[in-house]
C-alpha cells in the first residue's frame, strides 16, 4: 500500500547516506593527501640529507708493493702542524726499499703544511682526493742551492738560489700522481717580498727535478708557486699528463706552467694551465753558461693542451736556449685570452740554435698575437757574454692554424745579425680582431706558404698553390714589415 510520506523518508535516508559517504570519502582522501604530502616532504628531506652526506674518499690504489700513509710517520693535515720532518722520514723509509721495487707514500685527505723536502728513486708520491701539500710561507724554512750550472747564477739575483717546495736529484723511477690532489706553494707571499725588492736570493719553484730519468707526473693540481711551478731540468723520459696547473693572471710574477730544461724524451698532454707568466716554456741554458754546459732541449711532443696567459705566451721556445732546441712537436693546443699563442725569443749572445719545430693544429681564440718570432730579447746573466754567440732559427713548420679575435695572427721579427730561415704555413684561417694595414708582419725571414692562408702573407715568403706550384716569389726578404702600434 501507497504511504504518502514514504518516498520523502526514502529520498532523506538516501541523501543522508550519500552525504556520510560522500563525508567518509572526502576524509579519507584528505587523510590520504596528506599523507602523501608527508611522504614526500620526508622523502624530499631525505633526499636532502643523502645530497648533504658527500661520498667518501676514493681509496688509495696500491701502486708499488709497499705503501705508507704520511701519517704513519706523524704527519698531521691540519693545516698548522709543520710536517716537513715526517715527509723526510717516510722518504728516508721509502729509499730502503729500492732492492724490492720502492715505495709508495699516501697523503691522505687534509692541509698537510711543510717546508722543502727531497724525493727518492723508486718512489710513488700519492697525493688523495682532498689533499693539499703546503708549503711554508717562512723563507727561513726554505734550503739554498748552488745556481743552475747552465745559468751560472740565479735567474733574478746573483749567488745561490732557493730550492724548490718539492725536490729530486739523479733519481730514478719517480711518480707523483693521485686523484688530483693539490700542490699549493703559497706564492703571494713570495710575490709581494718579490716586488717589494725583500728577498736576497732567486725563488724556488714548486717542484724541480733534476739530471733523473724516467718520471712521471700525472693527475695533480699545481697552484701558487713561489717562481716556476714545474722544472725538470737535464733529465730524460718525462711523463706529464693530466694536471691542472694555476695562478692569478696578473701580479704572480715568473709563475711559468712547466719549463723543461735541457730535457730530452718527454711528453706533456692532456693538460690545462692558466698562470701568470708563459704555460709551456722550453730552455736549455744561459748565455755563455748554457753554451759550455751543451745540453740541448730535444724530442719533446706537446698535445692536447689548454693554455692561458694574459702577460706572456701560451708556448714559448726561449729565450734562454744556449745549449740548443730541436725536434719539438706541438699538436693540438688551444690558447685563449692570452696575449700571445706562441713564442719564440733569443738574442744575440744566446748562441746554441732553434731548429726543426713543428706546430700542428693550434687554435687561438682572443689574443693580442698569434706567431711572434722575437730575435732582440736582451736579457743576459752578466756582462761576460758573447755578442758574438748568434742563435740559428730554422726549419719552423706551422700547419693546421685557426683561430678568431686575433689582432695580429702572425709577427716574425728577425734581424740582420739571426735571420729566421725556412719557416712555412700551411691551413691557416684565423680571424681578426679589427681590420689593420699589416696583420701578417715580416722581418728579416726566408720561408714559403702552401695554399690558401688568412690573413694574407707577407711579400718575404714566397707562395705555393695546395698542389705545390710556385704561384708567388718572394720580392723581399731583409726589410722590417711589422709595426707595434
Amino acid at each position: 500500500m501507497f504511504v504518502p510520506g514514504g518516498r520523502i523518508r526514502y529520498r532523506h535516508r538516501l541523501l543522508v547516506a550519500l552525504f556520510s559517504h560522500l563525508t567518509l570519502f572526502v576524509l579519507l582522501w584528505t587523510f590520504l593527501f596528506s599523507s602523501f604530502i608527508v611522504w614526500q616532504s620526508g622523502a624530499a628531506a631525505g633526499l636532502r640529507f643523502v645530497r648533504r652526506r658527500s661520498p667518501p674518499p676514493r681509496p688509495c690504489p696500491r701502486l708499488r708493493l709497499t705503501v705508507f700513509n704520511l701519517t704513519d710517520f706523524g704527519g698531521v693535515g691540519n693545516g698548522v702542524t709543520l710536517n716537513t720532518q715526517a715527509f723526510e722520514r717516510a722518504v728516508e723509509a721509502i729509499s730502503k726499499l729500492a732492492g724490492s721495487g720502492g715505495g709508495q707514500l699516501n697523503v691522505q685527505p687534509g692541509v698537510w703544511l711543510t717546508g722543502p723536502f727531497n724525493l727518492t728513486s723508486h718512489m710513488t708520491l700519492f697525493l688523495a682526493e682532498g689533499a693539499t701539500i703546503r708549503g711554508i710561507e717562512d723563507d727561513r724554512h726554505w734550503t739554498l742551492m748552488p745556481p743552475l750550472p747552465s745559468y751560472g747564477q740565479g735567474r733574478e739575483l746573483k749567488g745561490p738560489r732557493y730550492g724548490s717546495l718539492i725536490h729530486g736529484q739523479n733519481l730514478q723511477d719517480v711518480v707523483i700522481t693521485g686523484h688530483n690532489g693539490t700542490i699549493n706553494g703559497c706564492g703571494q707571499a713570495w710575490w709581494t717580498r718579490f716586488r717589494q725588492g725583500l728577498l736576497k736570493h732567486t725563488r724556488g719553484p714548486l717542484v724541480q727535478l733534476m739530471w733523473s730519468k724516467d718520471i712521471v707526473i700525472s693527475h695533480i693540481t699545481l697552484q701558487d708557486s713561489p717562481f716556476w711551478n714545474l722544472h725538470p731540468y737535464d733529465c730524460k723520459n718525462i711523463t706529464i699528463s693530466n694536471v691542472t696547473i694555476l695562478a692569478p693572471l696578473y701580479d704572480a710574477p715568473n709563475t711559468d706552467g712547466i719549463d723543461p730544461d735541457s730535457c730530452q724524451d718527454m711528453v706533456i698532454e692532456n693538460s690545462y694551465i692558466s698562470v701568470g707568466d708563459d704555460g709551456i716554456a722550453i730552455k736549455s741554458g744561459w748565455d755563455q753558461y748554457g753554451i759550455a754546459y751543451g745540453r740541448p732541449s730535444t724530442n719533446i711532443l706537446i698535445r692536447n693542451v689548454v693554455l692561458r696567459s694574459k702577460i706572456s705566451a701560451g708556448v714559448s721556445i726561449g729565450s734562454e736556449m744556449s745549449g740548443g732546441v730541436s725536434n719539438i712537436t706541438f699538436e693540438n693546443v688551444l690558447v685563449w685570452d692570452s696575449r700571445r699563442g706562441v713564442r719564440i725569443k733569443t738574442a744575440p749572445g744566446r748562441g746554441g740554435y732553434i731548429r726543426d719545430i713543428f706546430y700542428h693544429n693550434l687554435t687561438f681564440n682572443d689574443l693580442n698575437v698569434g706567431i711572434v718570432i722575437r730575435t732582440n730579447y736582451n736579457e743576459h746573466p752578466d756582462d761576460g757574454f758573447d755578442p758574438k754567440a748568434i742563435p740559428v732559427i730554422r726549419n719552423l713548420t706551422f700547419r693546421g692554424i685557426y683561430g678568431r679575435n686575433v689582432r695580429i695572427p702572425v709577427r716574425i721579427d728577425g734581424s740582420k745579425e739571426i735571420l729566421v730561415q725556412d719557416v712555412s704555413f700551411r691551413d691557416m684561417q684565423v680571424g681578426l680582431s679589427y681590420k689593420k694595414k699589416r696583420t701578417f708582419q715580416c722581418s728579416f725571414v726566408r720561408g714559403y706558404t702552401i695554399g690558401p692562408i688568412f690573413p694574407a702573407p707577407c711579400e718575404s715568403l714566397d707562395r705555393y698553390d695546395e698542389h705545390g706550384r710556385l704561384v708567388k716569389r718572394s720580392s723581399i726578404q731583409n726589410t722590417t714589415d711589422a709595426d707595434y702600434d
